[in-house]
């Protein structure tokens, strides 16, 4: 079975590792999906990101943060466009998630940044993900 959007699989094998209550997750490795973790791991939303190589097959190890009383700080990890209906926005249309409180990941041609910082350098692009 071939995967034709694996962004969207990275994020629900997340979104079921935290309803499980796991530590951590693993992923199929590409450089999207670690420039992505990247992004997470910078905004606060995962304790660690790493890539292991076993047998040639390099895999994406993402650890979530828990704030103090062992909750999780990811809430929601949502895909925005998806393969059959991409969803682009301009320097001006950049959505803010949950007025601010949450992240966008926006796929620009300066690379994966988010909402605010492709508000502050003026671009748009294709709008990957929203995360609070």
């Amino acid at each position: 079975m071939s995967m034709t959007d694996p962004i969207a699989d990275m994020l629900t094998r997340m979104r079921n590792g935290l309803q499980a209550g796991q530590r951590s997750v693993r992923a199929p490795h590409s450089r999207v999906k670690e420039a992505i973790a990247q992004i997470l791991l910078r905004e606060g939303y995962l304790e660690q990101s790493h890539v292991e190589e076993k047998d040639g097959k390099r895999t994406l190890v993402l650890s979530f943060r828990y704030d103090t009383v062992g909750s999780s700080v990811l809430t929601s990890l949502q895909r925005v466009s998806k393969p059959g209906c991409r969803v682009y926005a301009g320097k001006d249309e950049i959505p803010e998630v949950l007025g601010g409180l949450g992240i966008s990941i926006i796929s620009t041609s300066k690379g994966l940044m988010t909402g605010d910082d492709s508000r502050k350098a003026g671009i748009g692009g294709e709008v990957m993900c929203s995360i609070w």
